[in-house]
């Protein structure tokens, strides 16, 4: 539906100074991929535990005329590595970060594939934002400071990150100022001659060379050659609405299994009383993905199978926190845009490899692959990883009603599941990124696939029906940044009601015209 007021849009980021760099290119005239784009270069410079220009973006974009699109910016395996020499290197497992880690960073890429939809503005004015907080400074963000101290032994293992995040010795700290010069002079050149200066230019060179020089495989080749693929969404009209999400080899399935079984099943209280059966369900969904999910290019089941499938038994102790550290945003204007946009490193800082030159941090996406020959998502010369980025646009009688994104690693699909259903029983925006969460599955060291990590908070009815279902109860403080950063912007006949996650630094904004 149009909104009635003259609100131009809103926008809703993890981080308020993103929110502001969208909402800018809404007030310049931009539309919603505008300002989606500005708000995800301006995370790169804010929020690099999060996300960087050196990882990967998804996205669903929805085009006035009612069209859902999908885009799928994520990056590939070196053409020149091999499964034996990863063997040989790191027998049975990749590592969680290093160099042999870093993929082909498919997020710039991504960026150009939005602005083709449809975008407005500039490269100029989308990236001006993130230009200017790069070289003039922002301060540490909590998130990102909590991150530094937790993750200060690979940081300190790597000279790019360790100049910019131990400087003297000692971790930036919340408040301090964060300059990223070198970053600020590749976001100006981005700015003057688009995408293509990442994968083929000056740019390019030098950041691959950076790499090269640690060991990285990944050459210009790969990177000229990479683009990102727009395609069909997955959907479901479930509990009278249709979600889209993104298919392989993304786990947006996972959530499509959910809906279909609180369709059929008649669960009247999942985040109640019935809270053991859904998080049976989820943990079911944990175990098909681990075991089937693949790049598509090459997977032997599609995502049909993925969604109808009865799940594999238990597939073994996964001892990796699955978290993931990413960014969700949500942007919708005036004109009918509308755009639901995943965009990550990974782990938090990714790799932990930062070229120094270009400033640019990377992704660890490439530890997803698998050492073993025969698993689906096996490591292969130009293949990509398993992701668990997913972006969700939501429609009621063919109008859009829901724009939602998040962080949260494995655990995305259960955040949706519950942003979703509280939205339906008629929570506005910022209720339903505020309430109490539960996720099924690996979040932290220590955590098993039997795990369920529940917010001291979540009412006792959920809590007594988690405990009985058999998980492994455990409890974190209410708005545990584990549990996510959600942004949700609904669509109302008076215009937009947009809320961001209370467990991140964000913020929401409705631009009025």
């Amino acid at each position: 539906m149009t909104p009635e007021n003259t609100a131009r849009g809103a926008v809703a980021t993890s981080h308020y100074l993103a929110t502001e760099a969208g909402a800018d290119a809404l007030r310049s005239g931009g539309n919603a991929i505008d300002a989606a784009i500005a708000a995800a270069a301006m995370l790169c410079v804010v929020y690099p535990n999060n996300v960087a220009l050196g990882g990967d973006l998804v996205a669903l974009v929805r085009s006035p005329d009612g069209v859902v699109r999908f885009v799928n910016a994520t990056g590939r395996a070196p053409s020149a590595m091999s499964l034996a020499e990863l063997r040989e290197r790191h027998g049975d497992a990749l590592p969680a970060r290093g160099i042999d880690t870093v993929t082909v960073p498919g997020g710039v890429r991504g960026w150009q594939a939005l602005a083709e939809l449809g975008g407005r503005l500039s490269w100029e004015q989308r990236l001006d934002g993130a230009r200017a907080a790069a070289r003039d400074g922002v301060p540490v963000a909590r998130s990102v400071a909590r991150a530094v101290r937790i993750d200060r032994r690979d940081l300190a293992a790597d000279a790019g990150c360790r100049g910019l995040f131990l400087p003297g010795g000692s971790p930036i700290g919340e408040g301090d100022t964060l300059r990223e010069p070198a970053l600020a002079r590749t976001i100006a050149q981005l700015a003057v001659h688009g995408p293509d200066e990442f994968y083929t230019g000056r740019i390019a060179s030098r950041w691959i060379a950076g790499l090269r020089a640690l060991g990285s495989r990944i050459s210009e080749a790969d990177v000229a050659a990479y683009r990102a693929v727009v395609e069909r969404p997955v959907s479901i009209e479930a509990l009278g609405v249709e979600v889209f999400t993104s298919p392989p080899n993304t786990q947006g399935f996972s959530l499509l299994r959910t809906l279909r079984f609180l369709a059929h099943q008649g669960v009247t209280d999942p985040l109640g009383v019935d809270a053991g059966r859904l998080a049976a369900v989820f943990g079911e969904n944990n175990r098909v993905r681990a075991r089937w999910l693949a790049d598509p290019d090459t997977a032997p089941i599609g995502v049909d199978e993925l969604v109808g499938m009865d799940a594999p038994e238990f597939i073994g102790a996964d001892s990796r926190p699955a978290s993931g550290d990413t960014v969700g945003l949500t942007a919708v204007s005036a004109d009918g845009w509308a755009v639901s946009l995943v965009q990550s490193v990974y782990w938090a800082f990714g790799a932990c490899v930062l070229e120094p030159e270009t400033g640019i941090l990377f992704q660890n996406r490439g530890t997803s692959f698998s050492l073993d020959a025969a698993h689906p998502a096996a490591f292969s010369p130009g293949r990509r990883p398993p992701h668990t980025l997913m972006p969700v646009l939501v429609q009621r009688d063919g109008e859009l009603a829901f724009a939602a994104a998040t962080m949260g690693g494995q655990a995305q699909p259960q955040i949706h599941a519950h942003l979703l259903l509280n939205s339906l029983a008629g929570a506005s925006a910022i209720e339903a990124t505020s309430a109490p969460r539960w996720v099924v599955g690996v979040q932290d060291d220590g955590d098993t696939a039997s795990t369920v990590t529940v917010e001291a908070d979540v009412p006792r009815r959920a809590q007594e029906a988690l405990r009985e279902s058999g998980l492994r109860v455990k409890t974190v403080q209410p708005r545990d940044e584990g549990l996510g950063h959600s942004n949700l912007i609904r669509v109302l006949p008076s215009g937009y009601d947009a809320a961001s996650d209370p467990r991140s630094d964000g913020s929401a904004v409705v631009v009025a015209d």
